[in-house]
């Protein structure tokens, strides 16, 4: 099943079709579909917002379908180039977007296929407690980051793709890792570890077992909502395992036999999401940190939940 995304890059080849579509998509067609699952992971990790994400990557085609190949050295560093200076301009917009959001703001979840999970670095780097820790970089950091850090550019591509010095860009990079690395998860934590927090977590919250859940939380856990002003949410963080464990038993109790829960690969991680009367309600994302839970990032805005129907396609 394709996604919307993929549609983009599908409907753009078609334009560059002979009559009805038939024969093969022409050489701008397909280096575009070549890199498509890079570049939509290059905007997303950028904005934290798929919708964005997929809207750079359409004027990204624009861009792209008028260039004359011949005069373009390396495809992929071209298009990465004007993915990467859409995305810088649509942060400004999201800014101002977010000055104005009712409660916490949170990356918007994609339900992610199992090779993003067995890429380690893909996976941490579009998690949704990375995510978080990327929405505290400045717009240039954050270029400079994700293309240094997470796809391995070089300065000299990087300094094109913002417009920077290499010099600056190496600075901005120094700046941008020593942000990260003090607010990355605080201790290796292995697949096994993940899966059976994961497991007791949700074998806690099933059952209702509140003591069960306590044994799986870090003691300084936070809880984040986002309700977008649409649906209820906690309006601002809440700290410790004990509010956090009685709130979440409470909150499920008192939908009843109403609620369903499902575990899911939800932004390369294990998550839960919970459905209502049978329609999709919240995404429940996790951070974990020494065999522990110690974030949780409930999203229950419904503009945010597009992507849970079908995984997304990411790529490096």
């Amino acid at each position: 099943m394709m996604s919307e995304h993929d549609g983009h890059a599908e409907n753009a080849g078609n334009d560059r079709h002979g009559a009805g579509g038939a024969g093969r998509a022409d050489p701008a067609t397909e280096a575009f579909v070549a890199h498509r699952n890079l570049l939509f992971t290059v905007a997303y990790e950028m904005l934290g917002s798929a919708a964005d994400a997929e809207d750079v990557l359409q004027e990204t085609w624009l861009r792209w379908s008028g260039v004359d190949l011949e005069t373009v050295r390396d495809r992929r560093a071209y298009l990465v180039r004007v993915t990467t200076r859409q995305a810088l301009g649509r942060l400004r917009t999201l800014g101002r977007r977010k000055e104005s959001y009712v409660g916490a703001w949170l990356p918007e979840p994609l339900l992610t296929s199992p090779d993003v999970a067995e890429d380690v670095e893909l996976a941490d780097s579009v998690s949704m407690a990375m995510m978080l820790v990327l929405e505290t970089l400045a717009p240039t950091e954050r270029a400079v980051f994700v293309l240094r850090e997470v796809f391995e550019f070089g300065y000299d591509e990087i300094a094109d793709a913002v417009g920077k010095s290499q010099d600056a860009v190496r600075q901005t990079a120094h700046r941008a890792r020593a942000h990260v690395a003090a607010r990355r998860p605080r201790g290796t934590v292995t697949p096994t570890q993940t899966r059976d927090a994961f497991s007791a977590f949700r074998r806690a919250v099933t059952t209702g077992d509140v003591q069960g859940l306590l044994d799986v939380l870090a003691p300084d856990v936070v809880l984040v909502g986002d309700g977008g002003g649409i649906k209820q949410a906690v309006l601002r963080p809440v700290t410790g395992a004990g509010k956090v464990a009685r709130l979440m038993i409470g909150g499920l109790v008192k939908q009843g036999a109403a609620v369903s829960l499902e575990p899911a690969e939800v932004n390369g991680f294990p998550a839960l999401i919970l459905h209502l009367d049978g329609e999709l309600d919240t995404v429940l994302a996790m951070r974990f940190d020494d065999g522990l839970i110690t974030g949780l990032y409930a999203v229950r805005n419904p503009e945010k939940l597009s992507h849970m129907r079908e995984a997304t396609a990411l790529g490096r």
